[in-house]
């Protein structure tokens, strides 16, 4: 769609506002059509959808554009790290492995109410250190907990608030046993306060109208989704001395849409970090892999959004 212009003086200048009188009032047009050869046409949009802004880190503050009257969201909380695993238990009847973080609560494609010329508060989740101990295998391997993500606004007040995904831990164990004990790391909780919008129609970027519940180009694909993030995996400890045991995965993230980290494989590859608000993948047991018992850190969270005037 082309902008739009009048004359007014003589001078045509860009239309930035449209009103029309209904029953006796001038109230402000959302959008106008032409009729051209036969068929209606867009020729005026108050406002179209901005691109999508992308923030994985930080807090800080953006504002709501004139003509804006919606928020379009996608967001996580960082995930929980990976602990390694125990190793060289000779005496103990067994090894230990490590075990997955937990994964952030999400938000995928909702839409909330937002204030022109509001200010946007926001923060966005760290991702969680891995539980990494090589000094000692007596002590303990405790994996850090990431941090959560939230949004909040100066007229909506608080829109969400997502609790990061918990680290995973192992305790005890060594040459004389007892085998390690291991944790996973817990879910992320969602906690929705802001005014989601399930009707209505915008102007896209392209010009195109749209329905709200068109949008489903976030994680989980589906309109107005948001929950709590996954407990992240424990293969436990394997039975004999010297036996091979694979680390356990991080949780996944966005209702198992992203990946958690993976653990050491047996004999494949190292474990890797969470991506998106996942968990942290954890160590293994017994030379298992190219990096063994190493563990990694959680996915750090996310918060991505565009506005929208949905009528």
């Amino acid at each position: 769609m082309a902008n739009t212009y009048g004359k007014v003086s003589g001078t045509f200048q860009e239309i930035e506002n449209a009103y029309g009188k209904v029953s006796g009032t001038w109230q402000e047009a959302d959008e106008i059509y032409a009729k051209n050869s036969g068929t209606w046409e867009l020729v005026f949009a108050a406002f179209t959808a901005t691109s999508l802004t992308t923030l994985s880190s930080g807090s800080g503050t953006f504002t709501v554009p004139d003509g804006a009257n919606a928020i379009h969201i996608q967001a996580a909380a960082g995930g929980g790290g990976g602990a390694a695993g125990g190793a060289d238990y000779d005496k103990a009847g067994g090894e230990s492995a490590g075990a997955g973080g937990g994964s952030g609560a999400y938000v995928s494609d909702k839409v909330f109410t937002v204030t022109e010329g509001e200010t946007i508060t926001y923060s966005i989740g760290g991702g969680g250190a891995a539980g990494n101990q090589t000094s000692n295998y007596n002590q303990p391997r405790i994996a850090s907990a990431g941090t959560n993500s939230t949004l909040s606004g100066s007229t909506a007040g608080a829109i969400f608030t997502l609790s990061a995904g918990g680290g995973s831990s192992g305790t005890g164990g060594g040459v004389q046993g007892p085998l390690r004990t291991n944790t996973a790391g817990t879910a992320g909780a969602a906690t929705i306060s802001g005014t989601a919008i399930t009707s209505g129609n915008f102007t896209d970027t392209n010009y195109s109208v749209q329905n709200v519940t068109s949008n489903t180009s976030g994680p989980v694909g589906t309109f107005n989704q948001s929950g709590d993030g996954a407990v992240g995996g424990n293969n436990g400890n394997c039975g004999g001395d010297n036996c091979q045991i694979a680390g356990s995965d991080g949780a996944d993230s966005y209702a198992g849409n992203i990946d958690g980290g993976n653990g050491v494989g047996i004999g494949g590859p190292a474990a890797t970090v969470g991506t998106r608000g996942s968990g942290g993948g954890g160590g293994g047991a017994q030379n298992v892999g190219s990096t063994g018992e190493t563990a990694f850190a959680g996915g750090a969270g996310e918060v991505q959004y565009r506005f929208l005037r949905v009528n």
